[in-house]
């Protein structure tokens, strides 16, 4: 547990997935919040009360959630503050809380079929009953309020609301404009660069979602802020966004060459591509290495570089 600001508390938090812990924040203002609710396990739950216990709170004192996105480490424990009497965030959040099964059978099929046409082999279609297991790491509960980019936060009149779409359709961050803070869960994080998550669109007929142009898209849009002090999802609170994110679009845009140079070569599918841009991890990772590849052909695409072809019902690439 950290004090970083007088209205502003730092809570770390056990997961048990790979990015390691996860930070909340407890929000003092109009009401009391946490912002992000840590994955739903034993151990988590023990840290998070222990650390208000020294901050002088208990979860009774909550009075309002409000989220970041979606993700099993940010949601997991919404529904274990029975004072909590609003939960506040994307719309998005909404199926994942209330753990619509119509929803999750569409995003289990968009997933069947989009691997399908990526060229993924049905062997590592197994890989979907492990996305199926982490829902069991999902809090349960409903909104209370919508918020999205321009709003303010409830119960706090200088916090703005920004919206940071590119890790999750649901993502948004928070902003004081009087001290340049920015809480911005897994939007921005000082040692690595958050996977653009692949996801189904959430209203059906529409295309799908372009996560890597949407991230970059916010990333710029962060530059413009004025943001002084990042308080992040996971790693260190950090101040350096003026060099930071023009290296980390740097760095999406080397990933990228890379797979132009794969194409120079032959045509590929988006699975062939990941298997050479992760050839120890795809097949344990496939929903996040596929994800980063199609996120470097979409951007490729976008700058017209690249063009697309169907055959057999199998998506190809080729340089343009």
């Amino acid at each position: 547990m950290k004090v970083l600001h007088d209205t502003i508390h730092q809570l770390t938090i056990p997961t048990p997935f790979a990015v390691g812990d996860v930070h909340v924040y407890l929000l003092k203002g109009d009401v009391l919040s946490l912002v992000d609710a840590g994955v739903r396990t034993k151990e988590a739950w023990e840290a998070l009360v222990l650390q208000l216990k020294q901050l002088g709170y208990s979860p009774n004192d909550i009075e309002q959630l409000i989220l970041t996105h979606h993700h099993p480490d940010h949601i997991g424990l919404v529904g274990e503050f029975p004072r909590a009497h609003s939960i506040v965030g994307h719309s998005f959040n909404e199926p994942w809380l209330t753990k619509d099964e119509s929803f999750f059978n569409r995003y289990e099929q968009f997933f069947k079929d989009y691997f399908a046409f990526f060229g993924v082999p049905d062997v590592y279609l197994k890989y979907l009953e492990q996305m199926k297991s982490e829902l069991g790491h999902l809090g349960e509960g409903s909104l209370t309020a919508v918020i999205d980019e321009g709003d303010v936060l409830p119960g706090y009149d200088q916090w703005r609301v920004i919206g940071t779409k590119g890790h999750a359709q649901s993502h948004l961050s928070f902003f004081r404009e009087a001290d340049g803070s920015f809480i911005g869960g897994d939007h921005l994080l000082a040692h690595i660069t958050p996977n653009p998550v692949l996801e189904p669109p959430y209203n059906e007929g529409q295309e799908r979602p372009k996560p890597l142009l949407q991230y970059r898209s916010n990333l710029n849009k962060c530059l413009q802020l004025g943001i002084q002090k990042v308080y992040p999802g996971h790693n260190e609170v950090f101040s350096n966004l003026d060099e930071l994110i023009p290296a980390q679009l740097k760095l999406q845009e080397k990933r990228a060459n890379k797979v132009f140079e794969m194409l120079q070569v032959k045509e590929q599918t988006p699975f062939a591509i990941c298997q050479q841009l992760f050839p120890k991890k795809f097949a344990k990772q496939l929903d996040l290495t596929m994800s980063e590849t199609i996120g470097q052909l979409d951007f490729l695409e976008n700058e017209g570089k690249i063009l697309e072809s169907v055959k057999d019902g199998i998506l190809f690439y080729q340089i343009k």
